[in-house]
């Protein structure tokens, strides 16, 4: 045996081996790279496929519809289907997590019994379900960030059969001999707190109190009676809240307001009407932004529609321009400033104006009263004493009672018993023959023949009977 060959052959098997091994393990370890990068690439898959959270959810019940709102850290990706037998409503968000304790929720209202989890369509999904006691209208949209709110998803279910008895009972209102029907707008409420004072106040509590004091007022009077937009702590549209008045034939619209601004130096209470023209003030303008912004936190659809919602106003006012509403709800804004000054300190000691949504019904006269700066640390403190509030709502009544008492509307109780009385008018500056023919109601023809006039000059100052109608 040739020794010296056979170890030639060993080394050269030797090195074979190791280059075979050495491929083997460089294969392998490709693999095994490969089957990381494609383990991680589905790890960040899923990651980014369940990317969205839910934050929290909240619930605000009213008399005939019910809003459920979805606090989200990024825009959502949702669907959503009806079930009945019983009726549900099923709701699912893609590539969202996050669970939301449903069961401390309370108040759920007269339409949804329960709020709970069930098994969502994969792993990167969740779905809700939203029990319901009868069959309902849905209305489902997100909205996009507004301070002091992140993403949310809205639901809004409601009762078309509540909203026609509503309609149905307003209707029968116009008899003889009817009552004065005052509708109270309750500024804010429950997704759009309003201002928020520096010790916390949010301003949608305190125009609640102060709206049901004066509502109470009102129910107390023979002869008068109160319609509340709303009742509790839930939104309403600033384009919704006329509409209100309108279905219940109200002869006046009252907003209720707190004011607020950038620095806490402002005070007092003011009152404002429609503008014809933009805000006359910087607190007007601010105020236009401020019932934007309020849309914006209470989140209605048809906020998005910001043209209709132009051509609306437009419209209102062209409607309104040189009518009764308007010189009615400046007349009645007077008198409520001349009894606020007699509790609380005043801002401004004229009726202002500014273009609000609120006040743009073309056919009822309207007002916006701030009963105080809840920005300014004193005045908040006086709006969360229930005496001071007590004050101002006695204060807003009486100068409604005096107006109407003057000036009643006609076909009701007031006005009948007004017949039996003497009418007269002093005349102001700007006033004349045919425009308080307008507002009494009467023709020009009778106040001149009851005023022995023969032609249509008044001078100011002078004192006019007033014929009956």
């Amino acid at each position: 045996m040739n020794y010296k060959h056979e170890v030639t052959k060993m080394k050269g098997r030797k090195s074979h081996l190791n280059s075979v091994f050495s491929m083997d393990y460089s294969f392998a370890m490709a693999v095994l790279s490969f089957c990381l990068l494609i383990f991680t690439s589905s790890l960040s898959a899923t990651a980014y496929a369940a990317s969205n959270q839910i934050d929290g959810l909240r619930i605000w019940p009213s008399p005939s519809n019910t809003r459920i709102v979805l606090d989200l850290k990024e825009q959502p990706e949702y669907s959503y289907f009806t079930l009945s037998n019983p009726e549900r409503l099923v709701i699912d968000l893609a590539n969202t997590q996050g669970k939301v304790d449903t069961k401390q929720l309370s108040k759920l209202g007269n339409l949804v019994t329960k709020v709970r989890h069930s098994t969502p369509k994969n792993a990167s999904s969740t779905r809700l379900v939203i029990e319901l006691s009868q069959k309902v209208q849905t209305e489902i949209f997100a909205l996009t960030p507004t301070p002091p709110y992140k993403n949310r998803l809205v639901v809004d279910l409601s009762n078309p059969q509540a909203n026609k008895q509503q309609v149905t009972k307003s209707s029968e209102l116009s008899t003889r001999d009817r009552d004065i029907i005052i509708a109270i707008d309750a500024g804010h409420g429950g997704e759009d707190p309003g201002s928020i004072g520096r010790a916390g106040t949010f301003e949608k509590n305190i125009t609640l109190s102060i709206s049901k004091k004066i509502a109470n007022l009102i129910n107390a009077e023979k002869g008068m009676r109160a319609v509340m937009t709303r009742t509790g702590d839930y939104y309403i549209s600033p384009n919704r809240r006329p509409e209100i008045a309108r279905k219940n034939k109200a002869d006046l619209f009252i907003s209720i307001h707190a004011d607020a601004f950038t620095t806490p130096q402002p005070s007092g209470a003011s009152v404002w009407i429609l503008s014809m023209r933009r805000a006359n003030s910087e607190l007007g303008r601010w105020m236009e932004r401020t019932e934007r912004h309020s849309e914006l936190l209470g989140g209605a659809a048809e906020v998005i529609q910001d043209t209709a919602s132009e051509l609306y106003l437009a419209q209102a006012l062209l409607d309104m321009s040189m009518d009764h509403s308007l010189t009615t709800s400046f007349d009645i804004s007077k008198k409520v400033i001349s009894q606020l000054k007699k509790v609380t300190k005043l801002h401004k000691k004229t009726p202002q104006a500014a273009s609000l949504a609120v006040l743009t019904s073309p056919d009822i006269p309207s007002i916006l009263v701030e009963t105080g700066f809840i920005s300014n640390p004193t005045e908040e403190k006086n709006l969360n004493w229930a005496k001071h509030r007590e004050r101002l709502a006695k204060s807003v009544f009486s100068a409604v009672k005096a107006y109407f008492k003057r000036l009643p509307p006609d076909g009701t109780m007031w006005a009948n018993n007004a017949k039996l009385e003497k009418r007269t008018h002093r005349v102001r500056s700007g006033e004349s023959l045919s425009l308080l023919a307008q507002r009494y109601k009467v023709k020009v023809s009778d106040l001149k023949a009851v005023n022995n006039l023969n032609n249509d000059t008044v001078l100011i100052g002078q004192v006019l009977t007033i014929p009956s109608t």
